[in-house]
């Protein structure tokens, strides 16, 4: 299996394109691969360049935990890089198609650079979705093993849980992520964001993210806590977000429609040897 790895502030991926592979890699070889000590390691899989009917190329995105997200703002980025990368696109905008959508991608400053329409974020449960009658999720109470949140849900594509605080830490998604993420709100499972103000242009937030754990940057992420501080009134519509990993900026329009730029760095490329998915089935 032919692979080749990109991160995206610390956020990493492996590509692997069906004209290489050949065929998708079971939920136990993709647990396998991304394992960090039995596997190349990686936060997930992009799998890719697929046909669709809406847009030049689409993507699969798989996670480590061998669940399929919908929608990754930094794995779209690292595709969309691979995409320059192997000649398919130019630095004009393109359409891509996710199971979260289809978004629309320019690649600058020879790939190094992307910005990324991620479409339109939703706070209404049913869209998103979160347990209960059907309604805006803003500044409800949730409550994991000794401590209860205010938070906000929200969706551009996929699922987040933001919980604006005044100061977060690694120490907090670490704790409390992994409950986040399963809590019976949430049908099927969330992102979560811990969410701290800075200014009225800037935010830090700490990620647990669905299927992959702590997370040193997110596109999605930043996104969804950006859209949130807004909603909030909390930030401008020009809003750079930091993470442990580096920054991403964010332009919001009109409806909550999020413009995302940021970076991606090519890692190398290899070929996974057989023998490493031994009782991988």
């Amino acid at each position: 299996m032919r692979f080749s790895k990109y991160h995206a502030l610390g956020n990493d991926y492996l590509v692997m394109d069906p004209c290489h592979v050949g065929h998708v890699p079971s939920p136990a070889q993709i647990r396998r691969i991304c394992h960090r000590n039995f596997g190349i390691g990686s936060d997930g899989i992009l799998w890719g360049r697929l046909s669709s009917t809406r847009a030049p190329f689409a993507l699969r995105i798989f996670n480590p935990d061998a669940s399929e997200a919908e929608k990754s703002g930094n794995g779209i980025r690292i595709f969309s890089r691979y995409l320059y990368d192997c000649g398919l696109v130019k630095e004009e905008p393109f359409l891509l198609d996710t199971a979260g959508g289809l978004v629309e991608v320019h690649v600058m400053q020879g790939g190094r650079m992307i910005t990324v329409d991620m479409g339109h974020v939703s706070f209404e449960s049913t869209k998103i979705p979160v347990a209960g009658p059907e309604r805006e999720v803003i500044n409800e109470t949730i409550t994991v093993k000794d401590r209860s949140f205010t938070f906000c849900a929200a969706t551009i594509g996929n699922p987040h849980c933001v919980i604006p605080l005044p100061s977060v830490s690694p120490e907090l998604a670490h704790t409390y992520g992994p409950h986040l993420e399963t809590h019976v709100n949430f049908p099927r499972r969330t992102n979560v964001q811990f969410l701290q103000v800075l200014d009225r242009a800037n935010i830090r937030i700490e990620i647990w993210e669905r299927g992959a754990g702590y997370t040193l940057a997110s596109g999605s992420s930043s996104s969804a806590s950006a859209a949130v501080a807004h909603r909030l009134g909390l930030v401008d519509k020009k809003v750079t977000v930091h993470m442990p990993g580096g920054t991403i900026g964010i332009a919001i329009g009109e409806a909550f429609a999020i413009r995302m730029t940021g970076s991606v760095t090519r890692v190398g490329e290899g070929t996974l040897n057989p023998e490493m998915l031994d009782g991988a089935e």
